[in-house]
């Protein structure tokens, strides 16, 4: 019998819901304290500390009607690493690129940290600051 590794099957859940622009399923499978790390020097990198940062990132995502297509899954006791086809569908320019991420699980289960690797990004820095303004000063500042 083969049996799934239950970190793979979180991840699988996570792109079903991504797929489904489902941001609840999509915090399902996070740590409440999840930090998130996007590279890049755009608008939406950086890291996203808990749940309600990453889906907000996820929102603006969908925006672009950003979709990934999961190529690869594989976990060891800790990980899961992912490689993944992401795209745009809207927006000014395009993003067609692979990336990786690597999925870390607390003793729970849960995903406790994720870093993404972008395969171009050049591409996604440009396709971003075309397309995701900055709000204006002062409302930016924090």
């Amino acid at each position: 019998m083969n049996v799934t590794d239950p970190k793979i099957e979180a991840i699988e859940r996570f792109f079903t819901a991504y797929a489904a622009n489902d941001l609840d399923g999509i915090a399902q499978v996070l740590r409440e304290d999840v930090q998130w790390t996007i590279p890049g020097h755009h608008p939406l990198s950086g890291v996203k500390h808990g749940v309600e940062e990453v889906v907000a990132f996820f929102t603006q995502l969908a925006k672009s009607g950003f979709q990934a297509e999961p190529l690869f899954l594989e976990a060891n006791e800790e990980y899961v690493v992912d490689v993944h086809r992401g795209w745009t569908t809207e927006g000014v320019g395009k993003v067609d690129t692979l990336w990786a991420l690597v999925w870390h699980f607390d003793a729970d289960g849960k995903v406790d940290r994720v870093v993404n690797l972008s395969g171009d990004q050049h591409q996604m820095d440009t396709f971003v600051w075309n397309n995701y303004a900055l709000a204006p000063i002062p409302a930016r500042l924090g």
